[in-house]
């Protein structure tokens, strides 16, 4: 999850010739539709509700079919997405905001999963507190949630990017970056963050807890697949919810679904479990709609868009954050006429009803 944004660059164009050609394009009535996941804590649900046949019950019930597959890299999956190849797709409320809704495609997130609540982190070789990181050089994936925690990490002790150089760092080559003399910052995420903090003299002085909601983890469906369809968000969303009360059940069956979530991303279970701690996963579908209708999404959103816009991620020529809007139950930000990333709670308030 979360990997590079220096490849977003490279993959614009594409993705915007996909796009233009789909946007003449009609939505129709479909049975059968592809979704797309990558390896991330918050997301091992999707390939072992395939695995264990919750898919395929859930697919069945709504008269359709339902295929779940696994894209190696994270950015190369929403790319795929964007460009018409998935009808739905694992993804951030950032990246989702600067891939497909930058890129022209009305995308909607059907369903809140979780949010990191330390599975981001700071970790300095240098200096014990977060404020000591100034004058350094700092390892990350530059335009990645990782910039964006760093950034709202500086704000808190009064500290500006120009107080830092960052060093572009792939995710593939964080740890062993890490383990260098010369590197004395680096910000990552969970798995290779928990490596990284354990490097003798190694110091956690900011993660993802102290901007809780802020890194959200959705899953998200074309707004025009939506509309003509909405049987897909109706087993989407059951499938989902029907497996996370695995995730947190403590019975053997739990346990045992744990266990191959683990597997199927590469790690054990211990591994898997300490992952989950620092995911602050909404199990109940009340609840991820809760957060969704609150008050916290909008100024979330406005955080996530100015850092977006601020390093330029919503496009080459965009003069304003105000250009791509983002539709919440509460407030709409930006371009009421140009609305491009929606957030939509009914699903999930079906499922609190019991009426999927």
């Amino acid at each position: 999850m979360r990997t590079p944004k220096n490849l977003l660059i490279a993959v614009t164009a594409a993705c915007l010739l996909a796009t233009s050609a789909m946007s003449t394009a009609v939505a129709e009535k479909k049975k059968e539709f592809n979704i797309a996941w990558t390896i991330y804590v918050g997301w091992m649900p999707w390939p072992y509700a395939a695995e264990a046949g919750i898919v395929k019950k859930w697919a069945d019930k709504y008269g359709i079919t339902i295929n779940v597959t696994q894209i190696n890299d994270y950015v190369e999956s929403i790319n795929q997405y964007t460009a018409g190849k998935f009808d739905g797709v694992t993804v951030t409320n950032m990246d989702a905001l600067t891939i497909p809704a930058a890129g022209g495609v009305d995308t909607t997130a059907i369903i809140m999963g979780d949010y990191s609540n330390g599975n981001d982190g700071v970790v300095l070789k240098k200096g014990k507190s977060l404020a000591d990181i100034k004058g350094q050089k700092v390892n990350l994936v530059e335009l990645s949630v990782s910039h964006y925690l760093l950034a709202r990490g500086l704000g808190t002790v009064k500290l500006l990017e120009k107080n830092i150089k960052t060093v572009n760092t792939s995710d593939a080559d964080i740890v062993a970056a890490a383990k260098s003399k010369d590197t004395t910052a680096i910000v990552t995420w969970n798995p290779q963050l928990l490596e990284v903090k354990s490097e003798p003299g190694a110091t956690l002085v900011f993660d993802s807890s102290k901007i809780p909601g802020e890194i959200e983890d959705l899953m998200v469906v074309n707004s025009a697949t939506l509309k003509d369809n909405p049987e897909l968000a109706k087993a989407l969303v059951g499938i989902w919810y029907e497996t996370i009360a695995l995730m947190k059940d403590q019975s053997e069956k739990g346990r045992s679904a744990r266990e191959a979530m683990a597997k199927l991303s590469g790690t054990d279970l211990a591994g898997f479990e300490t992952q989950l701690k620092t995911t602050f996963m909404y199990y109940e579908p009340k609840d991820g709609a809760a957060f969704m209708t609150g008050p916290e999404l909008p100024k979330i959103m406005d955080l996530v868009r100015s850092f977006c816009f601020e390093h330029n991620l919503l496009g080459e020529n965009v003069k304003s954050k105000d250009a791509i809007g983002i539709e919440t139950p509460t407030a709409t930000l930006g371009a009421k006429t140009n609305v491009k990333l929606r957030f939509d709670p009914s699903y999930m308030k079906l499922a609190a009803d019991g009426k999927l």
